[in-house]
Formats: structure tokens, sequence, C-alpha cells
């Protein structure tokens, strides 16, 4: 027993507005450095100088954007860096203390009114499946979510 997309959809609130798209990928992929310029509003140079390799993802560190939700003077920016900072260790924790590249593809879409509820699901499934398949592990996804769910059925 697991969660659907319309129980996510529920428990966060969020409308059914292109669904069907959360995966799809647009013609000219722009690239980390760009999106990550675009969301926090900062120079080339600060964001070369931040990107970091963690295994086979290129991340963000935490602290560098807490560091410009502290001290950022356009406040839209700030409030985007938050939001993005909330999905990397929140909702799609994979690279503990840092947001990696797949989260600033979603939090990207999200201009686009395109609804984050059939990843999050994605993962979700991903990450009880890897824990099952081993008999262990450690589930990576928004835990806090899935307890909602479970509560809202027990």
């Amino acid at each position: 027993m697991v969660p659907t997309v319309e129980e996510y959809t529920a428990l966060l609130r969020c409308p059914r507005i292109q669904a069907d798209k959360a995966y799809s990928r647009a013609a000219n992929v722009i690239t980390f450095v760009k999106k990550l310029m675009t969301i926090t509003g900062m120079s080339e140079q600060w964001v070369m100088a931040r990107i970091k390799q963690k295994g086979e993802n290129k991340c963000i560190p935490w602290k560098s954007l807490r560091d410009l939700i502290l001290a950022h003077p356009d406040t839209r920016k700030k409030v985007d860096d938050f939001a993005l900072s909330i999905y990397g260790l929140i909702i799609f924790p994979k690279a503990l203390g840092h947001v990696y590249k797949a989260v600033t593809d979603l939090f990207d879409q999200l201009d686009k009114r395109v609804t984050p509820i059939p990843a999050i699901l994605a993962e979700t499934f991903r990450s009880l499946s890897v824990c099952r398949r081993t008999s262990e592990g450690r589930f990576i996804c928004c835990a806090q979510l899935l307890l909602a769910w479970f509560y809202s059925h027990f």
C-alpha cells in the first residue's frame, strides 16, 4: 500500500496542473550553471565557484544557499533560494547537506506550472524499492510527507 498521485496532490494542496509533463524534457536543455544563475540571481563566477561533485551528481552546498538567503538583496530571489533549499534538503535529499542537479531541473519546471507531485511519488517508490530490495538502507525522500500519508490512512 503506497500513496497515489491524487493522494500526494491532496496532502500538498497542489492543483493538478500539467501533471503529465513532470518528466518531459525541453529541446533546449539549460545547463546546471545557467539554471542556478536564473534561480539564485547570481553571476556565473559565483555559481561556478560553489558547484561540487558528489559521486555522479553535481551539487551546490546548502551552506552556500543559506548564506545567499541571508544576504541576497532581492526578496523574490531569497524566496526562490529558500524554496530550492527545501526541495533539495527535505523532499529530494539525495546528497546530504547539498542540493543536487536534478532538483534544479524540477524547480525550473515549477515556473512553467508543472506540478512536482509525480516526481515526489516516483522518488518515494524508488527509495522504498531500494530499501526493500536490499532489506536495509535509509529512506531517501520526503519522510514527513510519507508520514502524513500514513496518518491519513491508519
